[in-house]
């Protein structure tokens, strides 16, 4: 890029000394602490482990274990709708079977995502992974472009959404609503220009929320950056859709709730403040930053975080909003078990990086380099 587009697009280049040495000052306690907190997950513990092995075939621990027991659960619900059954009767006798609860109503996903499995086959299911991931592919190609980024950036950050989508390929995990919602996430956007055109990601966001209602802090976003734009139509359009989604989670819960028996439990609590590590748990264990060093990929989402708000452009706000929004969640909402949550922004966090040491030379001259 060019020094003019570089002034123009550089969020930090026009700030004060002290604004950003005190960034750059938490910005190295982040770091720090994201390279010493832990990077963990969890298996889940519904019932003793006897029990499980006892129903699945399966042992808790160890590699001898086939298949995570909710992918098992999922893959139970979609054999049973296969066959004719009602997939809430499916759900109920799904989770009792498992050992998984069916209190809060919450726990029982929504039935979209069982459905296209069910329709799709194996393989169309793999067919569509593919597509979807190309797609997500050539829309951020096509967004970076239009971002005003140099050939080379949109390599990089088209490399980087590929580095963080790519679980989405797995076949072991199509069962995971989360993998499927993330990536429609990413590909909408991608495929939003604001002001301009957005039914695309309008549509792609509508799907991800009808398999995951973890999309829903997305639209609302969405929507809120309409109404601050004037936007009128969008922001209609994103509150229409928040609505028809209330209306459809009430009437899942209400099915839920007509499954449930006495003698079901009580899922254990979501609020359980597990802080950074939660956040940086999520995030690294749904991507393959699984694979690095967990003082290496903790700071990677912090510096990939820094690099769109270093980004002066909507997209750099927006992005900044939603991975920090979704981060403080993950430090305060999800068990160990929960990681796999991260999936829902892991496929387009990373491509903040490319912005980073851009945003990184600009604080450094902001705070010191300055007469």
């Amino acid at each position: 890029m060019t020094g003019t587009t570089i002034q123009t697009d550089d969020r930090f280049a026009s700030w004060g000394k002290w604004p950003a040495r005190l960034l750059l000052a938490a910005l190295a306690a982040l770091l720090l602490a994201a390279a010493l907190v832990p990077i963990e997950a969890a298996v889940q513990n519904y019932a003793k482990a006897g029990l499980v092995e006892q129903i699945t075939g399966a042992k808790v621990e160890g590699a001898e274990r086939p298949r995570d027991y909710d992918l098992q659960l999922y893959d139970f619900v979609v054999e049973r709708i296969g066959q004719g059954e009602n997939y809430y009767k499916a759900a109920a006798e799904g989770h009792r079977h498992f050992l998984f609860p069916l209190r809060p109503g919450f726990a029982v996903r929504l039935p979209t995502l069982a459905y296209l499995q069910m329709i799709l086959g194996e393989v169309g299911q793999m067919a569509a992974a593919v597509g979807l991931m190309l797609a997500v592919l050539w829309a951020w190609w096509r967004r970076l472009g239009d971002e005003g980024c140099s050939p080379r950036l949109r390599r990089l950050g088209t490399t980087l959404i590929f580095f963080g989508a790519a679980l989405g390929l797995n076949r072991y995990y199509f069962a995971l609503h989360e993998l499927w919602a993330g990536q429609l996430l990413a590909l909408s956007l991608a495929l939003h220009r604001p002001g301009q055109r957005w039914l695309g990601a309008f549509i792609a966001a509508g799907l991800a929320l009808a398999i995951r209602e973890h999309a829903l802090p997305y639209v609302l976003l969405m929507g809120a950056f309409a109404l601050w734009r004037g936007d009128r139509k969008e922001a209609l359009a994103w509150a229409a859709l928040v609505a028809a989604f209330g209306g459809a989670l009430a009437w899942h819960l209400h099915m839920v709730a007509q499954q449930v028996l006495p003698s079901d439990g009580l899922g254990p609590p979501w609020l359980v403040l597990r802080g950074l590590s939660g956040w940086l748990s999520n995030v690294v264990l749904s991507s393959n930053m699984r694979f690095l060093p967990h003082w290496l990929a903790g700071p990677l989402v912090m510096l990939a975080i820094l690099g769109w708000a270093g980004w002066k452009r909507e997209l750099g706000a927006f992005a900044t909003l939603l991975f920090l929004g979704y981060g403080l969640v993950f430090m305060i909402v999800g068990r160990p078990d929960n990681f796999y949550w991260g999936a829902m922004i892991a496929p387009a966090l990373f491509a903040g990086l490319i912005f980073t040491p851009r945003a990184l030379g600009s604080l450094w001259h902001a705070g010191f380099n300055r007469s």
